[in-house]
């Protein structure tokens, strides 16, 4: 998940500008757009300190998961499964918040003028959990 969270990303950065939309379906865009916050840019506009506070959230978080993927029977694969992926899409939003102080987000799912919250593929793995 993260090496396919950043090569999502990584292209978007490439061939993209900040604002960018290009139709995918009718109801899905890619959309380029920065979030300096949570989900749904909860906290953005807080002046910086939050990128530290989910960067460290987003670490203690994972490395929890991997003590209990490591102290889990093998009988919980599913559960590990489930674990791996939330490890992967928290790893690739800390990866944006470290490298650009924002997470790339990229999918704009709509129906006639309301649009949900633009999301990213890591995203979809820590929330499909």
């Amino acid at each position: 998940m993260l090496i396919i969270d950043l090569g999502s990303k990584y292209l978007i950065l490439q061939n993209f500008a900040l604002g960018d939309t290009v139709p995918l379906f009718p109801s899905l865009n890619l959309h380029y757009a920065r979030n300096y916050g949570a989900a749904f840019s909860f906290l953005a506009d807080s002046g910086g300190w939050q990128r530290w506070f989910f960067a460290g959230i987003a670490i203690g978080i994972s490395v929890i998961l991997v003590v209990m993927m490591y102290r889990s029977k093998a009988a919980q694969k599913l559960n590990n499964i489930a674990y791996a992926l939330i490890i992967g899409g928290a790893l690739g939003n800390l990866f944006d918040r470290l490298w650009h102080g924002f997470v790339v987000d990229m999918i704009d799912f709509y129906v006639g003028d309301w649009h949900f919250a633009t999301f990213n593929l890591a995203d979809t793995a820590i929330c499909v959990d």
